[in-house]
C-alpha cells in the first residue's frame, strides 16, 4: 500500500490546495451563514475539472482514483466544510451511475455530472428508513412505458439544487430489502417536488430537502441496474459514501487542529504562551496522532476499492473512526480557545457543530460497528 502520489496527482493537490486557500478558506464563515447554495464555489470546482476525479475520462471525467478523489475532499473540507459537503454528496449519484449504468445512461447523465454541468444527489433515506435501509417505502409500479413512483424522502443532501437524481424505492414491497429497485430521476419531471428544508445544528447552507414523488412518471430506460436490485446499488454507493464522510470528517478535524495550534501560542496565561503546558501539548499530540490514523484509515479504503479488493469493513472502520475524531479534535480545540472558543469570533464553534454530523449520516456510528463485527465475526470463524 503506497500513498506515494504521482506527478499527476501532485499538480492536481496542489491546484487544490491553492484554490482552498485563496477562494474557500477566507470566505468560509460567508459561505456558512449565508444560508444559501455556495453556487460560485461548486461552479469553480467544476472549472477545475474536481467534479468526476475517478469518471472515465470518455465519460468526462479525469479517469483518476478514489484515493485521489479524497485527498481532494479533505482539502475542500479544512477550508470550507459545506462546499466539502457538497463535492460528496454529489459523488453519491456519479458512482452508482458509474457502477451500474448502461452505457445510455452514462453519455445521459454521467457525463454531464462529471464534467460538473449538473449536480447529482442520492435518495435512499425516508422518515421510516434511515439505519434500516431496507424499509423504503417509497413504491415505484411499472405502467406501461413508465415507472410511477409515489412517496417521499427526506434529509437529501444538494436537495432543490441536483438536476439528476439517483432515487431508491421498491417495486416489491413483500420482498423487502429484495424488492427496492434504484432509478435515475431529473429536476423537474411532473410529479417530482420538493418539499421542507431542514433547518440544522449546522450547514445552514448545504440543502437537505425532502423529495416528494406524486404520480411521478419516470421512463423504464432510467431504471438504473436490474429491477429488484436496488439494494445493492444503495449498499456499493454507500460504501462510497462512508469514504466519503470519513474523508470530511478529517478535513474538519485538521481544520480545528490547524486553528487551534496558532492559538496555542498566542494566547498567554500566568505569563507564558499557554502552549508550554504539559496539559495543551498532550491535548495537541493527541488531535494530532487522531487525525493521521483517521486519514490513513480512510486513504486505506479508498486504496482498496482503487484496487478492486473488499472495502466495505475498511470504508465502515474509516468512517466510524475519523467521525469520531472530528468530534473529539474539535471539542478539545473549542476546549483551547476556552471562552472566545465558544464565540463565534473563531471558526471551532462551527467545527465543532458540523462535526456531528459525521457521526451520523451514511449510517450511524452504531451502524458502522455492525458493519463492522458483522465482517470480524465471519472472517474469523473460517
Amino acid at each position: 500500500m503506497d500513498f506515494t502520489f504521482t506527478e499527476d496527482q501532485t499538480a492536481i493537490l496542489e491546484a487544490v490546495k491553492e484554490f482552498c486557500d485563496e477562494d474557500l478558506a477566507p470566505k468560509a464563515q460567508e459561505t456558512d451563514e449565508a444560508g444559501i447554495w455556495p453556487a460560485e464555489n461548486v461552479k469553480k470546482l467544476a472549472e477545475l475539472d474536481l467534479m468526476g476525479i475517478p469518471v472515465p475520462e470518455e465519460y468526462g471525467g479525469l479517469g483518476m482514483d478514489f484515493l485521489t478523489w479524497s485527498a481532494v475532499g479533505e482539502e475542500l473540507s479544512r477550508s470550507c466544510t459545506t462546499t466539502g459537503a457538497v463535492y460528496g454528496a454529489h459523488v453519491l449519484a456519479v458512482v452508482p451511475i458509474m457502477m451500474f449504468g448502461s452505457d445510455e445512461q452514462k453519455q445521459k447523465y454521467l457525463k454531464p455530472l462529471a464534467t460538473g454541468e449538473k449536480i447529482g444527489a442520492f435518495g435512499l433515506t425516508e422518515p421510516g428508513a434511515g439505519s434500516d435501509a431496507a424499509a423504503v417505502a417509497t413504491k415505484a409500479e411499472l405502467d406501461g412505458d413508465h415507472y410511477v413512483l409515489n412517496g417521499s424522502k427526506i434529509f437529501i443532501s444538494n436537495g432543490g439544487e441536483a438536476e439528476v437524481y439517483v432515487i431508491i424505492a421498491t417495486t416489491d414491497p413483500s420482498r423487502g430489502a429484495r424488492g427496492m429497485t434504484a432509478f435515475i430521476v431529473e429536476k423537474g419531471t411532473p410529479g417530482f417536488e420538493f418539499g421542507k428544508d431542514e433547518k440544522k445544528m449546522a450547514f445552514p447552507s448545504l440543502p437537505n430537502r425532502e423529495l416528494v414523488f406524486t404520480d411521478c412518471r419516470v421512463p423504464k430506460e432510467n431504471l438504473l441496474g436490474r429491477e429488484r436490485g436496488g439494494f445493492l446499488v444503495a449498499m456499493r454507493t454507500l460504501g462510497v459514501g462512508r469514504i466519503g464522510m470519513a474523508t470530511g470528517a478529517v478535513g474538519v478535524a485538521r481544520a480545528a487542529l490547524e486553528a487551534a495550534v496558532p492559538y496555542t501560542h498566542q494566547r498567554q496565561q500566568f505569563g507564558q504562551p499557554i502552549s508550554n503546558f504539559q496539559a495543551i501539548q498532550f491535548m495537541v499530540a493527541d488531535m494530532a496522532t487522531e487525525v493521521d490514523c483517521a486519514r490513513l484509515l480512510t486513504w486505506r479504503a479508498a486504496w482498496l476499492k482503487d484496487q478492486n479488493k473488499p472495502f466495505e469493513k475498511e470504508a465502515a472502520m474509516a468512517k466510524v473512526y475519523a467521525s469520531e475524531v472530528a468530534m473529539r479534535t474539535t471539542t478539545k480545540a473549542v476546549q483551547i480557545f476556552g471562552g472566545y472558543g465558544y464565540t463565534r469570533e473563531f471558526p471551532v464553534e462551527r467545527y465543532m457543530r458540523e462535526a456531528k454530523l459525521f457521526e451520523i449520516v451514511e449510517g450511524t456510528s452504531e451502524v458502522q460497528r455492525m458493519v463492522i463485527a458483522n465482517h470480524v465475526l465471519r472472517e474469523l470463524n473460517k
